[in-house]
């Protein structure tokens, strides 16, 4: 087995101010305030003696390790962002931002999400990225249509019911 990984699909360059800001925010907390802890951790627990056996050094390598790894990710990635601010003219389509109502016509579940940038999803808060299957079907419709969307459990039949752009 090697440690070669195939390339992530691009994902979308667009994110919302809020995402943007809270991605900037990140890695300066990062770069600034994490990253020093650990690296003092770090220093303290190599100067215990024997490397091969010592468990805080090997917890702390890898943690930083892991924070390189955010830090040169954002460091890459924050500057190909694109800002998207403002509503749209046409409030009543769905386009990047919206936060949409849609009920499930086979089983009449009503879901809330908002479509956001890949970089600042979160599943808790309802928010999904513009890349998934179910963004994307969505997409250009309007408010009180219909369209299906081939989601990893099987096709759905969505309805529109609400359009927002707060």
């Amino acid at each position: 087995m090697t440690r070669w990984r195939p390339p992530s699909p691009s994902s979308t360059a667009i994110i919302t101010r809020e995402g943007f800001e809270k991605l900037k925010s990140e890695l300066d907390q990062l770069w600034s305030v994490r990253r020093p802890e650990v690296v003092k951790a770090l220093a303290a627990a190599a100067a215990e003696g024997d490397r091969s056996e010592n468990a805080e050094y090997t917890y702390r390598k890898k943690q930083l390790g892991e924070i390189d790894r955010r830090v040169r990710y954002l460091s890459k990635r924050i500057p190909l962002l694109k800002v998207a601010e403002g509503a749209p003219a046409d409030r009543d389509a769905i386009f990047f931002g919206a936060r949409i109502e849609l009920e499930n016509v086979a089983t009449g579940d009503v879901a809330r999400y908002r479509i956001v940038g890949p970089d600042e999803t979160d599943a808790r808060l309802g928010w999904i990225s513009v890349d998934s299957p179910l963004a994307r079907a969505a997409l250009k419709k309007r408010l009180d249509d219909e369209f299906a969307a081939e989601l990893p459990g099987g096709a759905a039949q969505f309805a529109i019911i609400g359009v927002d752009y707060d």
